[in-house]
């Protein structure tokens, strides 16, 4: 990602933290402008696993993106999880691993759309694979487009 205040490249990790922003200008900002910089980025309440965006049309499609992660279990987790499946509910080491996991693959394929040209990314999909015990691929995709308001309707 770019920093959109200093225009240095920072790793996209931080992204949700801070919109468009990276951690060294986010931490000299006032509290009131990093509740403006933690605002996030257009594209990301531009997605849907729809086909259309009601009130916009599609001008221009890039084509598929995605993103990419591979996560493990530690030793740890894996024990701790285990001691929770005695008790029975929610497992939540897996399920913030899970959820850990799922957003570092959308927030991958929204930057790639991004990189493309793209406001907007339709038809979102999540795909996940176990490579090996204790080893799932987690891929997010969908279709990165430009989309305009369409005249005389609401955008939603």
């Amino acid at each position: 990602m770019r920093c959109k205040v200093c225009g240095r490249d920072y790793p996209s990790l931080y992204h949700f933290r801070t919109a468009d922003v990276c951690i060294g200008c986010y931490e000299g900002m006032s509290p009131d402008e990093r509740v403006r910089a933690a605002l996030p980025a257009k594209i990301f309440q531009m997605t849907t696993t729809a086909f259309i965006i009601d009130g916009y049309r599609i001008v221009k499609s890039f084509g598929v993106v995605r993103g990419i992660t591979v996560r493990s279990r530690s030793v740890f987790g894996t024990i701790g999880a285990s001691l929770q499946t005695i008790v029975g509910g929610n497992i939540t080491l897996f399920s913030e691993l899970c959820e850990q996991t799922r957003s570092e693959a959308f927030e991958m394929m929204v930057n790639h759309a991004v990189e493309r040209g793209a406001n907007a990314v339709i038809g979102v999909r999540y795909d996940a694979t176990e490579i090996m015990q204790g080893v799932t691929e987690v891929l997010c995709y969908g279709t990165a487009v430009v989309v305009e308001p369409v005249e005389g309707k609401p955008a939603v």
